[in-house]
Parts: structure tokens; C-alpha cells; sequence
């Protein structure tokens, strides 16, 4: 029998606009709105609707902006769905999939993201850290690359998300990621981007935000979800309250498994996979990771209204 997940998005989804034509056709969407701006104590809802862009990029406002998101496509539309038997998110999309299966209280989790991005931001200053794509290479080859520019350099260098076979984002000092995108090129990998992000997310730079995030979750309330999570630190599916919060701590400075969680998904007979907020880039991925697998699967990104008429 075919089954179904929920999928949710991370940073990086977030647009001027986000949300607002959602709002505007769900009333169950219009009122997350104020929850959220309720629990957060500023009007969240209006940096998502008109901007200024560059605010709403800031980490501490893009996690929630996303969270809150997501959050109103499962109000709105969570009916009109079939129901998941498992969710997964990709880093902060963790947050979202967990408010999804009754884990967490979705003012709880719009408060801790904030306090999440903060952290983030402030365990590594501006300019010291950086992210970069690798795209056609082996996670064999980035891996070695890593090590050896961490030899080379004495700076961090690790891979920090394994989003799908030939996609790798490595994460790290400066000196380090520069130093590993030299030696792939070496060896002859072509297509590598730095990423426009303010942080080196999913790497032990991020070990000061574990720290400061890790009382915080302790002293979050989980409960018993209505399915399992398919986490991105172990690629593993979890149901007991204490080990989601144990993941959500420990993905802070881990990679983001997102291919293995992926292929744990397709293994238990996944099938059908809805991704749940601003954007496709996990729709796509799991497109793309079912089809070189020789499995054939629908996946659907429902944003607003009209993702949701389309899919009618």
C-alpha cells in the first residue's frame, strides 16, 4: 500500500511575499498569522507580506518567517491531504515537521527558531565562515577534500548538507571551503557556487548555537507525534519526544542527511510526497533521487492556492 510524507523546506525559501495569498483565500491561515505575531511580539506577518527584503533575510527572521509558512499550508490545506504516515524537514524544516505531527506547539516552535537564528548567527562573526555547492562530485572525493584542506589550512572544512546524489554543500571557515572548492577543482569538479549565506551552518562552528539552543529544547515541551520523523541528523525515523529534541539539538552542528533520509523514506514505501511551504527545492530533489533509484513517485510543492487548484 502506497504511503505518504510530508516534506517541509529550510532557509533559503523565503521571498518578499511569502504567505499573502494564502492568508488571503484561508482564514485558518490569516489567523497563524497572529499567532505567530502574537508569540513573537512583533508583526511578523508584515515583514513576510511587504518586506524590507533585506530584514527578512536575516536569520533570526527568515527561520520563523519559513516556520510560519509552512505552518498555514498544513492549516489550511491539512484536511484536503492525504494524512502522513511520516514528515520530514530540511534543518529548520525540522521545526515545521514536527508542529505537523503534534510534537510541538507551534508558538513554542516560532520563538525557539527565532532563538535558533539568533544563535546561529552570532556563534560565527560576519565574513569568517562560508558555505559552498558541490554539484557532480562524489561524497568520496568531497569528503577526502575537506580533510585535506583542513590539513592544509588548520581551518574547518566539512560537508554539511547531503541533499541528493551529485549534491553536497560543504560549510566551514573561509580559508577552509576555499581551500577544498581548490582542490575539487584539481580534480577536476567544475560546477561549485559559495552560497549567499551569513553562517556556516551544520558545521562544529555551529557548536557555540548547540550550546546556547540546547537548555532552551530541554526546556520545550514535546509530545507523542501522530507519526514518525524521518530526522536529518541520523536519517533515522523517530517517534519518542525525547529523541526529537535530542536530533534538534544535535543537527545544530551536524550535516543534513537529506539523501539518506530520502532513500529511509522510499525504502518504507513512500510514494506520494508533499512539500509544505515557500518553494520546490524538495520536491525536486526527491523527483530526482526516486528516478535514479528506478522508483517511480508523485511529489507535489503546495505553497498557496494555487499549487493547491493545480493538484485538484
Amino acid at each position: 500500500m502506497s504511503k505518504t510524507a510530508w516534506l517541509f523546506p529550510g532557509q533559503g525559501s523565503q521571498a518578499v511575499g511569502m504567505g499573502v495569498a494564502l492568508a488571503e483565500a484561508e482564514p485558518a491561515a490569516r489567523a497563524l498569522l497572529q499567532e505567530a505575531d502574537e508569540a513573537l511580539g512583533f508583526r511578523l506577518s508584515a515583514l513576510m507580506a511587504q518586506g524590507p527584503e533585506e530584514q527578512l533575510k536575516l536569520t533570526e527572521h527568515t527561520q520563523p518567517a519559513i516556520l510560519t509558512h509552512s505552518t498555514m499550508v498544513v492549516r489550511a490545506y491539512g484536511e484536503r491531504l492525504p494524512k502522513p504516515d511520516f514528515v520530514a524537514g530540511h534543518s529548520l524544516g525540522e521545526y515545521s515537521a514536527l508542529v505537523a505531527n503534534g510534537a510541538l506547539r507551534f508558538a513554542d516552535a516560532v520563538r525557539t527558531v527565532r532563538e535558533r537564528g539568533r544563535a546561529m548567527q552570532v556563534a560565527v562573526p560576519v565574513g569568517v565562515g562560508a558555505m559552498a555547492a558541490i554539484l557532480g562530485s562524489t561524497v568520496a572525493d568531497v569528503e577526502a577534500a575537506c580533510a585535506e584542506a583542513q590539513a592544509q589550512t588548520g581551518k574547518v572544512a566539512v560537508p554539511a548538507n547531503f541533499n541528493g546524489p551529485g549534491q553536497i554543500v560543504i560549510a566551514g571557515h573561509v580559508e577552509g571551503v576555499d581551500a577544498a572548492m581548490e582542490i575539487l577543482k584539481a580534480k577536476g569538479v567544475r560546477k561549485m557556487v559559495k552560497l549567499p549565506v551569513s553562517a556556516p551552518f551544520h558545521s562544529p562552528l555551529m557548536e557555540p548555537a548547540k550550546t546556547h539552543m540546547e537548555p532552551l529544547l530541554a526546556a520545550t515541551v514535546f509530545a507523542q507525534p501522530s507519526c514518525p520523523l524521518a530526522n536529518n541528523v541520523d536519517a533515522a525515523l523517530v517517534s519518542d519526544p525525547a529523541a526529537l529534541r535530542e536530533g534538534l539539538v544535535r543537527q545544530i552542528p551536524g550535516a543534513v542527511r537529506w539523501e539518506a533520509l530520502t532513500a529511509a523514506l522510499l525504502r518504507e514505501g513512500v510514494t506520494a510526497f508533499y512539500e509544505l511551504g515557500p518553494g520546490k527545492v524538495l520536491s525536486g530533489l526527491v523527483k530526482r533521487q526516486a528516478k535514479e533509484a528506478g522508483i517511480e513517485v508523485a511529489a507535489y510543492a503546495i505553497g498557496g492556492p494555487e499549487d493547491l487548484q493545480a493538484l485538484a
